[in-house]
């Protein structure tokens, strides 16, 4: 099938996302214009599946883990985030995508082609947004994760924690994921 990428008139929008083809292709908006994400890489996705399920089984009673679940900021911004937590009000209605009010923390993870859009404009974006936290993690030389927690009068994260050591936070609950369980080899992967 061939897909006409030429924006309609007023730019891309949410219901035209829902018209798109379910064909494994990731599309985000960003005021309007539709952004198609380079594939990630086998230890990138190992990478994040292994943080979500840690952070799933340490989410307290009423928040869920998810992942590659799209978050509607507006009518033309629309994001899927490598990972997310969500209320669990929010995700037992089986959604395709989330509204900000309904998400806790974002985690985006930097990989080629992304550098700008995860360190610079999505955590912008989530905090205009007004979601909680953000976390930004590079793993190219290295596990570094940067924890962001909103400053709801500047309306920018402000960095709370850089770990390179593994995830030992006692907000926005307590977290202790040790960096082996993240990193640790497996058939060949890191």
């Amino acid at each position: 099938m061939i897909i006409d990428y030429y924006p309609p008139e007023g730019g891309w929008t949410t219901d035209d996302l829902e018209d798109l083809p379910d064909d494994g292709h990731r599309r985000e908006l960003l005021d309007g214009v539709l952004l198609l994400p380079l594939p990630r890489n086998t230890w990138h996705q190992t990478f994040i599946a292994r943080l979500m399920v840690a952070l799933g089984e340490s989410c307290p009673p009423g928040l869920d883990a998810t992942q590659g679940v799209e978050v509607r900021i507006s009518r033309h911004r629309s994001f899927t985030p490598d990972g997310l937590v969500t209320t669990a009000e929010a995700n037992h209605r089986n959604p395709s995508f989330y509204s900000p009010n309904e998400v806790r923390l974002v985690v985006e993870v930097v990989s080629a082609g992304s550098e700008s859009i995860d360190r610079i404009l999505k955590p912008a974006l989530y905090a205009e947004a007004g979601i909680p936290y953000f976390w930004r993690i590079e793993i190219n030389d290295g596990v570094v994760v940067h924890v962001g927690k909103l400053d709801p009068v500047r309306g920018t994260y402000v960095e709370q924690a850089r770990l390179t050591n593994g995830i030992r936070l006692s907000e926005p609950w307590e977290i202790d994921i040790p960096l082996d369980r993240l990193t640790r080899r497996n058939h060949g992967l890191t």
